[in-house]
């Protein structure tokens, strides 16, 4: 009686999950015979084409299945037709995984899978099943040999050796840890290390994976891979945490702690790249969970090192609206949002703080005003303190300076008349109490002005005066103004056109005074005029005057102002001979001492 050899039908996970070739190396496929559907092939090659490495890993571990087939009693089979476009489109949905148990129950055969899913659905068809579960790898990454605890992150280049920034938060140096260069072809098992380890470690997850981009959080470590053509070699960094602190580390004034902890309800913490932002975030929302509060977090990707009662967010695998109903319904205590960058960002922090949530955020920035700057650009002024009312800026791991931002209706500073008055957010610094900045509106734009022993009066001043002159260059190519009071200011402009500015019975200065509020002295503006190069050519109907292009020009004959005109892109100036103009500049050119000047 011949003997019936056992079939095996491996699906995706199992392929990448390399356990055929395990199975076989351990004896637990000794014999039979091993289906693989070409739909996983389709699969495996679609993901390397679109520059992930998970499908490369694939097709590798099948050349490797062929291998150990040829060296034991076990046959190797593609089977299946290769899917459509629209089943490889709709993997996901499950439109191959479907097909694979078909080709399974066709041929009588046990699936192997690593997939839970999968499994379960083909025990529910009828077929036989071979469930692996995936167990956490414990085995450190190669490039942990790199890492001490003094390292705060290490960068690898093709071609070069393994840099690594040792020391604390304002204070490292960048140290080469290699003896040799990196090759493109270590890189890239560098790479294929990383991905396969933050595979199989339940603790660990991919982030983002783009075509020539991965992002992934592999225990403690935030890993970033990218490889050409995004950069021009093959290129990893490592982010490693040093150090994780209790808020108490911080020795933060009593008055400072109590408002961090019980005051303040839209915190934003800012610095520079490694100033120390994340460490005190993490530190602040630990208080929280100690303090019995229910915390979250959103996060992208998601490395913040907090208690496992927290429940971290990432924006990596979901939408800002999806993350925005998820936390309404949980109803948090606290919510840290770590990283904001773009603007769905900002808007997701104000809706959640406008709701009535207590926010901390972090984000980039050069100096403590420079993150209020980033709301002013997405949300009315007036509402700005309802959603950040203590902003923290750090510097080499340590607090720099607190600012606090209340609204308030004033005049603002350097103006006296109370008809300025305006609603202003005073920005103070916490621990001085002393006023830092004020934000405004003023015309069409929203202001920040600072505020010292210097600049208080000037700073307003300035503004009035630089919106006076736009005002009046509608009037006039030429403008000036100087703000002498708070209810007067002077503006020259060329005497040729105070008339026009001035209007029929002082109509038009009437209006710009209603218009700016505040009165107007209009004065002559004295512009010194310099003769200019030229030269002329006649041809027959016009005089052509040429100079540089684009200047305001103006024409003397003898002393006698003709004409200001604007030369040309060409740099002409041409002037009928039939005009009055043209017949005065031609009537002096006949004469032996006519003299002729161009000014600008």
């Amino acid at each position: 009686m011949k003997k019936i050899m056992k079939k095996y039908v491996v699906d995706t996970s199992a392929i990448i999950e390399k356990i055929p070739t395990t199975q076989i190396k351990e004896k637990k496929i000794a014999e039979g015979d091993i289906l693989i559907p070409h739909a996983v092939i389709a699969e495996l090659e679609n993901q390397a084409n679109r520059g992930k490495e998970i499908g490369l890993i694939g097709l590798e571990e099948i050349q490797e299945i062929r291998e150990l087939c040829k060296k034991n009693k076990v046959t190797l089979n593609f089977v299946g037709e290769r899917p459509s476009e629209h089943q490889i489109r709709h993997a996901k949905s499950g439109e191959i995984d479907a097909y694979i148990r078909e080709l399974a129950s066709q041929n009588d055969a046990t699936l192997i899978t690593a997939d839970l899913v999968q499994s379960k659905s083909g025990k529910a068809l009828g077929i036989e099943v071979d469930y692996i579960e995936i167990v956490k790898y414990q085995e450190e990454l190669t490039l942990e040999k790199y890492i001490d605890d003094k390292t705060m992150s290490l960068h690898l280049k093709e071609n070069n050796y393994v840099m690594a920034k040792k020391g604390a938060p304002g204070n490292w140096n960048l140290e080469k840890v290699s003896k040799t260069k990196i090759t493109p072809e270590q890189m890239q098992k560098y790479a294929q290390e990383i991905i396969e380890k933050t595979r199989l470690d339940k603790k660990s997850y991919t982030e983002i994976s783009k075509r020539c981009t991965t992002v992934v959080q592999y225990q403690n470590l935030r890993i970033v891979i990218v490889k050409p053509p995004v950069s021009n070699g093959w290129e990893i960094t490592i982010v490693h945490p040093l150090t994780k602190l209790d808020l108490e580390d911080y020795k933060l004034p009593e008055e400072l702690a109590e408002r961090i902890e019980h005051k303040a309800r839209g915190i934003i913490i800012c610095g520079e790249t490694g100033s120390g932002k994340t460490t005190l975030a993490q530190a602040i929302a630990e208080w929280y969970v100690n303090d019995n509060r229910i915390v979250k977090t959103v996060e992208s990707p998601r490395d913040l090192q907090l208690p496992d009662s927290v429940t971290q967010y990432s924006k990596n695998f979901t939408s800002e609206g999806e993350i925005h109903d998820i936390l309404f319904l949980s109803r948090p205590d606290n919510i840290l949002f770590d990283e904001m960058r773009s603007s769905p960002d900002f808007a997701l922090y104000t809706d959640l703080r406008l709701a009535g949530s207590n926010m901390i955020g972090v984000l980039h920035a050069a100096q403590a005003i420079d993150a209020v700057q980033r709301f002013i650009a997405r949300l009315d002024t007036g509402v700005i303190p309802n959603v950040v009312d203590t902003i923290i800026f750090m510097e080499a791991g340590k607090i720099e300076k607190v600012l606090t931002l209340k609204m308030m209706v004033k005049v603002p500073s350097g103006m006296t008349e109370s008809d300025l008055a305006r609603p202003i957010i005073e920005v103070r610094d916490y621990q001085t109490n002393k006023l830092d900045y004020e934000i405004y509106s003023y015309g069409e734009q929203t202001v920040v002005i600072p505020i010292s022993s210097d600049t208080k009066k000037s700073g307003a001043m300035k503004l009035a005066e630089n919106e006076i002159v736009k005002y009046f260059l509608k009037y006039a190519p030429s403008v000036k103004a100087e703000v002498v009071s708070s209810s007067k200011a002077v503006v020259y402009i060329p005497e040729d056109r105070i008339a026009k500015v001035i209007g029929s019975a002082g109509k038009n200065i009437e209006k710009c005074e209603k218009d700016l509020g505040i009165g107007i002295d209009i004065r002559e503006l004295k512009i010194e005029k310099n003769n200019v190069k030229y030269s002329l050519k006649e041809d027959k109907k016009n005089l052509v005057f040429y100079s540089d292009p684009g200047q305001t020009l103006e024409i003397y004959t003898n002393g006698k102002f003709i004409l200001s005109a604007i030369t040309s892109k060409k740099g002409e100036i041409k002037i009928n001979k039939k005009s009055v103009q043209g017949r005065d500049i031609l009537k002096v050119l006949s004469k032996k001492n006519g003299e002729i000047e161009v000014k600008a």
